[in-house]
């Protein structure tokens, strides 16, 4: 057997149950505080690279993650160890060399990579190339990226064990940063990746 609810009850039976401005106002603040905590204050993602490596082919990868990454917003650190500080540097990044023995991309057999002045040949025809494509110099992408906020950090360790003079790298590089740092770094990125 049905019964039915007379219309004006059924209002009321819900209008009893429903929750006052009041309590609407304290749980939408209460769920704005969930979703704040949940995200960042500003809501940037944080990119963390290690460098490691310090050819001229091998400058290009981080310092050009680097910087699209902070041009899409990203708080992105850059730790440089043993001979990737060689970017840092003023004077050995403008120096930076190509190897031509065991890449295998190279135009050049093994045999031919290995004799004496072929990173020298290696080196001038990547400039070339880097020059006829109006490609960005390390120097040009290094700053470029400082002036975009990317931190670049100078492992002290490596610092200390090659006889890096700390007034030789580019203003605004950070030295005296560790592997811890880089590690807590590293885990509080959204992205890691080591170059």
């Amino acid at each position: 057997m049905r019964t039915d609810t007379p219309p004006g009850d059924e209002a009321d039976a819900s209008a009893d149950d429903a929750p006052s401005r009041a309590e609407l106002a304290a749980r939408v603040d209460e769920l704005e505080g969930a979703l704040a905590a949940a995200t960042d204050e500003d809501g940037a993602k944080k990119m963390s690279i290690i460098a490691t490596k310090g050819t001229l082919d091998m400058a290009y990868p981080p310092l050009i993650l680097a910087s699209t990454a902070a041009a899409f917003g990203y708080e992105v650190t850059v730790f440089h160890t043993f001979w990737g500080l060689d970017i840092l540097h003023e004077a050995r990044s403008k120096d930076l060399k190509l190897s031509s023995v065991g890449n295998p991309n190279m135009p050049v057999p093994n045999a031919v990579a290995a004799l004496p002045g072929m990173d020298r040949v290696t080196t001038r025809m990547m400039e070339k190339r880097i020059a006829d494509n109006d490609t960005a110099t390390v120097e040009e992408l290094l700053e470029t990226s400082l002036d975009m906020g990317v931190e670049f950090q100078a492992c002290q360790m490596t610092i200390d064990l090659m006889d890096y003079d700390e007034d030789e790298f580019y203003d605004g590089v950070t030295t005296g940063v560790g592997a811890a740092t880089a590690l807590q770094d590293m885990a509080e990125a959204d992205i890691q990746l080591l170059v």
